[in-house]
């Protein structure tokens, strides 16, 4: 009756003119981590980071180490 789809993983993102920037809030701590378009400074969100998983998941769809990572407040 109904389809069961396989769940694809996240694809690793294209970093190509790109720089993997987190965002964090100075009240909440809240974070999120995007990547920003070197030409036109637009950020796009990719997902948010609740812990070091998170993180570390993001680190490896960019392709980049955690020193790379511009954080932004």
């Amino acid at each position: 009756m109904f389809a069961f789809h396989k769940k694809r993983g996240p694809t690793p993102i294209d970093m190509t003119g790109k720089e993997p920037v987190i965002r964090s809030s100075i009240c909440t701590g809240e974070q999120v981590a995007g990547v920003r378009d070197l030409e036109t400074k637009k950020f796009s969100e990719v997902m948010a980071i609740r812990n070091r998983a998170d993180l570390d998941e993001f680190l490896r769809l960019c392709g980049a180490d955690e020193s790379d990572v511009k954080r932004e407040w």
